[in-house]
């Protein structure tokens, strides 16, 4: 069958291990089924792969993409959750310790077939159309959860989005705004400060400006380069939530300024299959669709890896038939 892989890991030059050709058909095993793949997104998660990060060699060649949305065998049409949970297991999906995601041990996507277990795929809402449905499992997802299950805010209050145009940021905005909060976002560029304010964010900044008042909450998936700004852009009390950073890890936890304004760092992975079922019906009932940057062929994939690993993202990159 088509699918788009890695090859093998390459930390140094990762679209070297990229590949658009053929794999075998995969195996359904019992409690399993097999999705024909509509539509598949595109995610930082994708280029760690291809770098060889939360992978071991032996699990090359790898097929791509955490998340996407398809039909199964008999027309259903669905979407896919990435978490993959060890068997019988029970509670929140993202705290099994043996959990994975696609592309970590299973393979992924951005193949004509996926095979998944049968609780990872969650009825399509048919007003979403396949490219939309195939950014939810992973970022919008991220953002929902991050939002509404991770932050304690409430409509009316103010929060800050580090990042302006990547998948999670632009979910954020648009959630955020759905929901009633103030939207403040910070943007390298004025095109994707411009995105931002256009799917709704009040406010847009440029990175470490000083903000007309401290927030209630911050949004951080950028890490090093951000963390200063993010600390102290928080009111006493306020809380910072973590779901990734993109540009390294090691911060200066600034730790003086957190324990005398007390407050509060809590990190965010993914979300549950019940969060992403509520995800679905929150867009059905709203409104409210993904800001897709580019929709692409399959065969297309490299110019998506490609703008992805230089930054030129304004929404997500979709991968359709």
């Amino acid at each position: 069958m088509f699918a788009v892989y890695a090859q093998e890991p390459n930390a140094d030059s990762p679209l070297d291990a990229l590949v658009v050709g053929e794999r075998p058909e995969p195996e359904v095993p019992g409690g399993w089924v097999r999705v024909h793949v509509k539509a598949a997104s595109l995610n930082m998660h994708d280029l760690w792969t291809l770098r060889g990060v939360g992978i071991k060699p032996d699990q090359f060649p790898m097929i791509l993409g955490c998340d996407g949305a398809g039909t199964l065998d008999d027309g259903s049409e669905v979407v896919i959750h990435s978490v993959i949970n060890a068997p019988g297991w029970q509670g929140d999906d993202t705290l099994d310790p043996k959990r994975t995601l696609l592309t970590e041990k299973h393979q992924g996507t951005f193949a004509d077939q996926v095979v998944v277990p049968a609780r990872n795929v969650v009825p399509k809402p048919a007003a979403l159309s396949f490219a939309e449905a195939a950014t939810m499992g992973t970022a919008w997802l991220t953002a929902y959860r991050m939002l509404f299950v991770k932050s304690g805010l409430r409509p009316g209050q103010t929060m800050l989005v580090q990042g302006a145009s990547g998948g999670v940021s632009t979910a954020l905005v648009q959630l955020g705004r759905a929901a009633g909060f103030r939207v403040w976002v910070t943007g390298r560029t004025e095109e994707k400060r411009a995105l931002a304010t256009g799917l709704g964010a009040h406010q847009a900044f440029e990175p470490g400006a000083r903000l007309p008042e401290r927030v209630d909450a911050v949004f951080e998936t950028v890490g090093k380069a951000t963390w200063s700004h993010s600390v102290k852009s928080l009111k006493p009390g306020g809380i910072i939530v973590v779901s990734g950073s993109t540009s390294g890890p090691d911060a200066n936890a600034e730790l003086q300024r957190v324990f005398f304004l007390q407050l509060r760092v809590t990190g965010s992975t993914m979300g549950t299959r019940d969060e992403l079922a509520d995800l679905l019906a929150y867009l059905d009932l709203t409104g409210v669709r993904p800001q897709i940057g580019a929709e692409l062929t399959f065969s297309e994939a490299p110019q998506g890896f490609r703008a992805m690993l230089d930054g030129e993202t304004a929404g997500k990159i979709v991968f359709t038939r």
